[in-house]
């Protein structure tokens, strides 16, 4: 029924999503060139990988190594507005059509974060991730890693029908109000290091330059 309600709502929205995606598309061939999506290897439902799609919001900017500049040096301000309004998530519906992914759920994190989750954290991994989910609608990216694991666990033992409903209209508001698209002074989420014990949550470090957040890292 969920996959089905996902469909539905997909087919009803056609007129409104097309019409960005083309839009959002040619706005980032024309500001950053090709490739215009970003593509990450991400972990679904029983930590299967997956390739998530997303609109590039960063520039290709490198030291004299070659090594990609930290995420704030590279973003850019288009892509800085794509991802205040949350048009850069717009490729993900086909990652919902395809299967890998649900309206709602857990947000896909990248695969190498496998090993770094306690066994309570890997429940997260029990219900196919969503483009939105319970933890975007409670802080999105203000909230630390401890906190968004405990609402992605909350939302498994507690999702239905109705809290889908819910949590895609309280994203609507959220996305409108421009609430927690960052932590002050980051660009993008920090990486999650992993806890060894389970009994703790998971610790924020800073990222470093070569390891971005799990919503934008690794951009070409």
């Amino acid at each position: 029924m969920k996959r089905l309600c996902d469909l539905i709502l997909i087919l009803i929205a056609i007129p409104f999503w097309i019409p960005l995606f083309i839009l959002c598309g040619l706005c980032v061939w024309i500001s950053l060139g090709r490739p215009i999506f970003f593509r990450q290897s991400r972990s679904g439902a029983n930590g299967k990988p997956f390739t998530i799609l997303k609109f590039r919001t960063m520039k290709d900017l490198r030291d004299e190594s070659g090594q990609l500049l930290p995420d704030r040096e590279r973003m850019s301000p288009f892509g800085k507005t794509l991802r205040a309004l949350s048009l850069d998530e717009i490729p993900e519906l086909l990652n919902v059509i395809s299967g890998h992914m649900s309206l709602v759920g857990p947000r896909p994190l990248p695969t190498i974060y496998l090993e770094r989750y306690n066994p309570n954290q890997r429940r997260r991994l029990e219900c196919l991730p969503g483009i939105t989910g319970w933890a975007q609608v409670n802080g999105r990216n203000l909230l630390t890693w401890e906190q968004r694991f405990k609402h992605d666990v909350w939302y498994v033992d507690n999702r239905s029908a109705w809290l889908d409903l819910k949590i895609i209209w309280m994203t609507i508001i959220t996305v409108l109000k421009r609430e927690g698209i960052s932590a002050e002074g980051e660009a993008t989420m920090t990486e999650f290091m992993g806890s060894g014990d389970p009994t703790q949550g998971p610790q924020s470090t800073p990222a470093s330059p070569h390891c971005q957040d799990p919503i934008q890292k690794s951009e070409p």
